[in-house]
């Protein structure tokens, strides 16, 4: 099951962003997802299914937004070595 959401822009945002209405709605979604994932609120694969891509192509986009597709931190890896290496 899926919901609808409807929000107000400016008239001009699609011209200020050289996009039409559907690439439009398709860019906030993704943006949404990338930072709800960014911000550790949702798995790879629930962010992917909100920008209705693939996991793969889901990971690909992060990296135009800048986003790493790791959410473990470098002391959280250094804290599992340790862990396993006890």
């Amino acid at each position: 099951m899926s919901q609808v959401v409807e929000i107000t822009l400016p008239d001009e945002l699609p011209a200020t962003l050289q996009r039409d209405l559907g690439e439009l709605g398709e860019e906030l979604r993704l943006a949404a997802a990338v930072k709800w994932y960014e911000m550790g609120l949702l798995s790879q694969g629930k962010a992917a299914e909100v920008a209705d891509l693939s996991r793969a192509a889901f990971i690909n986009q992060l990296a135009r937004f800048g986003v790493s597709p790791f959410q473990e931190t470098a002391s959280d890896v250094i804290e599992a070595v340790r862990h396993w290496t006890k």
